[in-house]
């Protein structure tokens, strides 16, 4: 088995590491990147494979091939470096290769649009279509065929086409390798149908098989043999044309409007005054006209493309030549509109892109736990779930309230529509109102043209998920209440109403009862959104929990990490059991995490060495770091005062497990003040760690 160590975590890596993960007899050492969150490391993660930042870590003797999809500055270094066993494919071969790749998922989409469009000819055509192969199997029969044979193509498809239609003569089209034009035939069924037949060449010449399109002339002979002329012709056909749903046009022999049908004012716009006695090109705003070309050549056209009336409709048309006793007396066309159809189909594939981003994630079978206080309380969501009221989740930080109004809504009758959720603590207060409501076109310098649609109006018939709502301004309060009170919104900078149906969960961790008497949250609100309240236990109140939480976990920290821990021993469990957990279940993943970061690549049990102290410590004041820029005396009062206080929030986040939640809390300031201080301040859980 071959080995390899892939250099570079961009597109050129991402392309070979997907290639390579599809051959057998290779090995993937690893992937190498400094970027932990390029593609290929992602990828690389997913499927297990080791990666890091540093390609000497994974260089031995033992490599067979390197691939240098980084630079070729490096591959000079990899030469002097690795063993002369070892091969190293420079960056510019990578290059050539990933472009040939992409080249040929172009020339696959390109297929497959083409594939599109012949299936959607041949089910919308008006003829009949029938294809054999070289062995003179059947190998394409459309609708329009079926009917005319009385035939079904899934049973059919793969048999020899004169043991189902023993009437054909594509067999003898095999032989010859010659077309046959505009042949008369008659059916098992009696039918008669006018057929022509091709061979189908390869560009050698070589034979690839035969194909016939026919047209069924049963009703038209009979017709002819009563009709003599165009105009009695129009005279019998006049009821079905007006009462068709298809558009329907004739023409005369030189081209002129003789006859449209209710359809085609509908498709067109153009009623009989603009039509009759008009050239035949009146109603093409694109393409060249049908009806001329069948007068001129006498031969049907079918499933030509084009765009017709002032609307510019897209359709399909078929024309047909009007021959009575041999004699041209003018053409008829049916249009098929397949705008519609087209702008369907955009509209269902946004629609379902739109369900992929907005939909909930979460189940009650993703909620984990076996405790009594999580049952209840799962149960009580359950019948939440059915009940149209609003919900309001408390709970403390870490605890998972999220995940519970993911899985109230995906319970609930609302869950093929949105679910939009907002951090009301994450959003500046200035922004909260026009994100919330959404806002009008020139409602305020920036605004974009049109106006933009507000969280309430996108979860329009589904539900929306408000985070931290105690942290909402009064004003906010009191815009919040008149939506619940009214069940309608009003864009900022708008007068209009806007009437919306939308299930609100709610969330909090602080009390409200306390900032009620406060004056700090709105009385009336709080009993709009305490209809049905749901109270979600602490993991110190369910510490029976914790082996199936931490079980859990360290499935979804293995996929993170790319690590194979596989269980965790009864030593670390009751350890575990023995603290209180003020983070809860977020503070376990965090510990979890932690531990497997410690352990060597080949453990797969977290043991009790692994796992770090504990003990929750807030800093005391005489235990601040103060940082260097502070004891220089050079620097000005207000930078050492701002570098002593980014060095107490950061020693802070890091001792609270990087929750903001309880940080704001001790350090006495609101999560709103704490999150404008820590942007302002650059301070980011991923430069802490």
């Amino acid at each position: 088995m071959k080995s390899i160590v892939l250099i570079g975590g961009g597109k050129h890596s991402l392309y070979i590491l997907q290639t390579l993960l599809n051959i057998e007899g290779l090995k993937i050492v690893g992937v190498v990147d400094k970027d932990a969150q390029s593609p290929a490391l992602q990828l690389a993660r997913e499927h297990g494979i080791s990666t890091g930042p540093r390609w000497q870590s994974f260089i031995t003797d033992t490599i067979d091939t390197i691939i240098n999809a980084h630079s070729d500055r490096l591959y000079r270094v990899l030469q002097k470096y690795v063993s002369y066993k070892t091969v190293v494919i420079p960056f510019s071969v990578v290059r050539i290769m990933t472009e040939l790749m992409e080249e040929k998922e172009v020339l696959i989409q390109k297929i497959k649009e083409q594939s599109k469009q012949q299936r959607l000819i041949l089910s919308q055509t008006h003829d009949g279509m029938l294809a054999i192969n070289k062995e003179g199997r059947i190998t394409i029969l459309n609708p329009r065929a079926e009917k005319m044979m009385r035939l079904k193509s899934e049973t059919v498809i793969g048999q020899k086409v004169e043991d189902v239609i023993s009437s054909t003569q594509l067999p003898r089209v095999l032989q010859t390798k010659e077309p046959e034009f505009n042949q008369e035939q008659t059916l098992e069924n009696g039918d008669k149908i006018i057929t022509t037949r091709l061979p189908m060449l390869a560009d050698d010449g070589s034979l690839l098989g035969a194909f016939a399109v026919f047209k069924d002339i049963t009703d038209i002979q009979e017709m002819a043999e009563e009709v003599t002329n165009l105009k009695s012709i129009q005279t019998m056909l006049h009821a079905i044309i007006q009462s068709s749903e298809e558009a329907i046009t004739v023409v005369d022999e030189k081209g002129n409007g003789l006859l449209i049908n209710p359809a085609y004012t509908r498709l067109t716009g153009l009623r009989e005054a603009d039509v009759i006695g008009k050239p035949a090109s009146i109603d093409i705003s694109e393409g060249e006209s049908m009806h001329m070309h069948v007068l001129k050549t006498r031969q049907p056209v079918r499933g030509a493309r084009m765009k017709v009336g002032q609307a510019k409709r897209d359709v399909i048309v078929n024309v047909a030549p009007i021959i009575v006793n041999d004699e041209l007396k003018g053409s008829v066309g049916v249009i098929q509109d397949v705008s519609e159809m087209s702008q369907l189909n955009k509209e269902l594939d946004r629609a379902k892109e739109i369900i992929r981003t907005l939909e909930a994630k979460y189940t009650f079978a993703d909620i984990i736990g076996e405790s009594e206080p999580i049952k209840v309380m799962i149960e009580q969501a359950r019948l939440a779930a059915n009940v149209p009221i609003n919900i309001l989740l408390r709970g403390e930080s870490g605890t998972g309230k999220e995940l519970f109004a993911h899985a109230i809504h995906n319970a609930s009758r609302r869950r093929l529509q949105k679910f939009i959720r907002v951090n009301c603590a994450a959003i500046s207060e200035s922004l909260l109102e026009s994100e919330m409501f959404g806002y009008e076109e020139g409602a305020f310098s920036g605004a974009k043209k049109g106006g933009k649609r507000g969280y309430f109006e996108e979860a329009n018939g589904g539900s929306i998920f408000l985070d931290e709502i105690a942290e909402l301004s009064p004003q906010m309060q009191a815009k919040l209440l008149r939506v619940l009170q009214e069940n309608e919104i009003v864009r900022v900078g708008g007068t209009k109403p806007i009437p919306i149906d939308v299930r609100i969960i709610t969330a909090t961790n602080v009390d409200l009862e306390s900032r009620i008497a406060e004056k700090r949250f709105r009385e009336d609100l709080y009993y709009r959104l305490n209809r049905m309240p749901i109270f979600i236990p602490p993991l110190r109140h369910r510490k029976e929990d914790i082996l199936l939480l931490a079980q859990h976990l360290i499935k979804k920290i293995n996929q993170d990490f790319g690590r194979n821990v596989e269980t965790i021993s009864e030593e670390a469990i009751e350890k575990l059991k023995d603290y209180d957990w003020p983070g809860n279940v977020r503070e376990l993943e965090n510990i979890l995490g932690r531990a497997v970061i410690h352990m060597n690549v080949n453990e797969t049990e977290i043991g009790l060495m692994h796992l770090p102290p504990l003990a929750l410590k807030v800093p005391e004041k005489d235990e601040i770091a103060f940082p260097k820029e502070v004891r220089t005396s050079s620097l000005p009062l207000t930078d050492q005062l701002q570098a002593v206080e980014q060095e107490i929030i950061k020693q802070t986040y890091e001792e609270m497990g990087y929750n903001k939640t309880k940080t704001a809390q001790a350090l006495g300031i609101s999560v709103r003040n704490l999150y404008y201080k820590m942007e302002k301040l650059q301070i980011d859980k991923s430069n802490l760690q």
